[in-house]
């Protein structure tokens, strides 16, 4: 492994798990802060600052994140036209996400204007749900290539291939729910609503997105 883009982005993988389990700690916190703000407000005080510094933790482990999108465009972006369209739009998109997620980290730490805080935010979760629609249909597309060749191989009775094409299956299924439910926090920063804004709403989408995260990145 020779190319310095590579060997970046293969080194900022590494934080996927432990971004995982901050992002756990971060949506634990928002449920136990909505459970308790109006019995105990002093817990839900200190839950609303642990939800809070690990949201800011979780912006600074992303650092450099943009690259991992860049790198697949400019590596594999698919072999098939339609494939490489969607790939083109849902990495762009991703980018942008990291890119305007990085600077809204530095204006709620105080290193940029934080009056950019709004304006970043917007724009890295309207960069973000336009990966995620596109990455889903990605990932549907390709299920459903799997379905199809799946039942060849069992017509052969290839079960070896059949159980790796399963296994595949499983994972692209929580890299769906994943984006799916990171779909519902963007669109609450996109276009506030009551339902996409209810902390058990946004709660429960991020401990999903976390949790089907741990099982992709927990290793078998």
């Amino acid at each position: 492994m020779t190319d310095t883009v590579d060997k970046l982005v293969v080194f900022l993988a590494k934080r996927d798990g432990i971004d995982k389990l901050v992002k756990t700690f971060q949506y634990v916190s928002k449920l136990v802060h909505w459970h308790v703000e109006a019995a105990h407000p002093d817990i839900a005080r200190r839950a609303k600052h642990w939800e809070v510094a690990s949201g800011l933790s979780r912006k600074a482990f992303r650092s450099g994140r943009f690259l991992t999108g860049f790198n697949a465009l400019r590596r594999n972006p698919g072999s098939a036209p339609l494939f490489r369209f969607l790939a083109v739009f849902a990495n762009a998109g991703e980018m942008v996400y990291f890119f305007f997620d990085h600077l809204l980290w530095l204006s709620r730490i105080g290193v940029i204007d934080a009056n950019l805080a709004r304006r970043m935010s917007y724009i890295s979760a309207f960069g973000e749900a336009l990966g995620y629609v596109f990455f889903i249909i990605m990932e549907f597309i390709i299920i459903k290539k799997g379905l199809v060749e799946q039942r060849k191989l069992e017509a052969m009775k290839d079960e070896e291939q059949v159980r790796k094409i399963r296994d595949d299956r499983v994972m692209r299924l929580m890299a769906v729910a994943a984006n799916i439910a990171d779909l519902v926090i963007a669109l609450a920063d996109i276009q506030p609503n009551p339902f996409c804004n209810h902390a058990a709403t946004l709660g429960i989408s991020g401990l999903v997105s976390a949790w089907a995260g741990w099982y992709r990145n927990w290793p078998s």
